[in-house]
C-alpha cells in the first residue's frame, strides 16, 4: 500500500511524500524547503529514500541539498533539465519508466511552464505529480514554453484515468476559481467547487491534491477544446491551442 502526504511549504507551495508501507521506502516529490519535510518525516518515523524533481525553479528545489545531506536520498529529475537542477543520481525523459518499491512510475514530459518540466504518474497510488504544469483549476504561466507545448502537455495529462489525484505545486486554487468563473460563469460544477474551496481555505486546509475528474469539469485550461468554451470566447472556429493561449493570456492579466 502507498500512503500520500501533502506538506505545505514556504508561503503557498506544496511538497508530497509517497510512502510504501511494505518496504518503508519514501519518496519526496519536489523540495521547496527542508524544515517542513524533515518535521513530517520525523513525526511519522520515516526515512527518505528518493527525491523526485518536476522542474528547476528554486521554490521546488531549494531544500534538496540539506535533505540529501541529512538522509542520503537519491535525487531524480529530467535529463533535459539536468543542467539547471541539483546534481541528479538518475535522470529520465518522456516515456521512461522506473520502479519505486516495486511500483511503476511513468515519466511524462509536460513542458510549457518550463522546457524540460516533467510529471510523475504512479498508477498504484492513483496519482500524478504535476508540479507547475496542470494545477488545481489552473496551469503554470508559460515562462519558457509555447501555448502549443502546454496544450499538448495538458491534453496528455487529461487523458489519465479520471479518478487520478492531481498533486500540484501551489495553493492558488481560490484565485484560479475566481478567474475560471470569468470564462464559464454558468458552470454549475465550478460554482459548487468554488464553494467547497472557500470552505477548505476558511479552515486553512489544502485544496491540493485535486481529482482529475473535477479538473475536467471546471478547469478552463483543460476545456479549451469544448464548443461551449470556444463560443464564450467568440472563438468558435479557432484551433484548440489558440483558444488555450487566449485563456492563458486573460489569466496573466487577471
Amino acid at each position: 500500500m502507498l500512503t500520500l502526504v501533502t506538506i505545505p511549504c514556504l508561503s503557498d507551495n506544496y511538497a508530497f511524500l509517497l510512502h510504501d508501507d511494505a518496504t518503508g521506502a519514501t519518496a519526496l516529490i519536489d523540495a521547496p524547503e527542508e524544515a517542513p519535510v524533515s518535521t513530517e518525516l520525523s513525526a511519522r518515523g520515516w526515512g527518505l529514500s528518493e527525491i523526485w524533481l518536476t522542474h528547476h525553479h528554486w521554490d521546488h528545489v531549494e531544500g534538496v541539498g540539506a535533505l540529501v545531506e541529512a538522509t542520503g536520498a537519491k535525487v531524480l529529475g529530467a535529463r533535459a533539465d539536468a543542467h539547471r537542477l541539483p546534481d541528479l543520481d538518475r535522470s529520465y525523459g518522456d516515456g521512461d519508466q522506473f520502479q519505486f518499491a516495486g511500483h511503476d512510475v511513468h515519466v511524462m514530459d509536460v513542458s510549457g511552464h518550463t522546457v524540460g518540466h516533467i510529471a510523475f504518474y504512479v498508477p498504484d497510488a492513483g496519482c500524478v505529480f504535476t508540479g507547475d504544469s496542470l494545477m488545481a483549476l489552473g496551469c503554470g504561466r508559460l515562462f519558457e514554453g509555447s501555448p502549443e507545448q502546454m496544450w499538448d502537455s495538458l491534453s496528455r495529462l487529461a487523458a489519465l484515468p479520471p479518478d487520478t489525484l492531481v498533486c500540484s505545486g501551489h495553493e492558488y486554487t481560490a484565485a484560479n476559481a475566481a478567474f475560471a468563473a470569468t470564462i464559464e460563469p454558468e458552470n454549475e460544477a465550478l460554482k459548487q467547487r468554488t464553494e467547497a474551496i472557500a470552505a477548505l481555505r476558511k479552515k486553512n486546509q489544502p485544496t491540493v491534491p485535486s481529482r482529475l475528474s473535477d479538473e475536467l469539469e471546471t478547469n478552463p485550461f483543460l476545456r479549451a477544446h469544448l464548443s461551449e468554451v470556444k463560443a464564450a470566447l467568440h472563438m468558435d472556429a479557432a484551433p484548440n491551442a489558440e483558444v488555450f493561449a487566449e485563456i492563458r493570456r486573460r489569466k496573466d492579466s487577471f
